[in-house]
């Protein structure tokens, strides 16, 4: 509908005021709304939003859709290193307790890491860990003579099942 003047020495590109055209589109969402268009400098990438806040100067609108990108990737984060399967509580508490217990043996296997100065990956540990979880061993004795190609996902499967085909 219309552009507003932006500073490009910021990395802003423009700043518009735009409505939504497709039936669809138009039907869910029928006001205005502000499309703001950034240069990402130290990823060399164009990245435009979309928003319905016309109160707060454009770059501040870059600047929070950074802040949730990160937000978001804490989150996948997350998700990719935490290996919660499921909660055992459905309630707030309960949620946050193991996500922060989660959080904390994370971080505790990577000072672990860092000081042994281990080579092995956080999910190695994570696995030589929870085998020997019982056993009276020094951490560091425990690293030096492990072999890790013993753990359960680095083993032949072996089984008393017979094979249906032989080849």
């Amino acid at each position: 509908m219309y552009s507003h003047p932006v500073d490009r020495s910021d990395g802003l590109r423009y700043d518009q005021t735009v409505m939504l055209v497709t039936p669809k589109s138009l039907a869910g969402y029928p006001e205005k709304l502000r499309r703001v268009k950034y240069f990402d400098a130290e990823r060399e990438k164009q990245l435009v939003f979309l928003t319905n806040n016309f109160v707060l100067p454009a770059l501040t609108i870059t600047k929070l859709y950074k802040c949730r990108w990160q937000i978001e990737l804490f989150f996948k984060w997350i998700k990719q290193h935490l290996r919660i399967k499921a909660f055992y509580g459905t309630s707030d508490n309960a949620v946050k307790t193991q996500i922060w217990i989660a959080v904390s043996t994370y971080v505790l296997v990577a000072i672990i890491r860092k000081r042994l100065h281990l080579e092995m990956n956080l999910y190695t540990i994570l696995q030589i860990l929870s085998v020997t979880l019982f056993e009276k061993v020094q951490l560091d004795q425990l690293f030096a003579n492990y072999d890790y190609k013993k753990l359960p996902e680095f083993k032949e499967k072996q089984c008393n099942q017979l094979n249906l085909f032989d080849y």
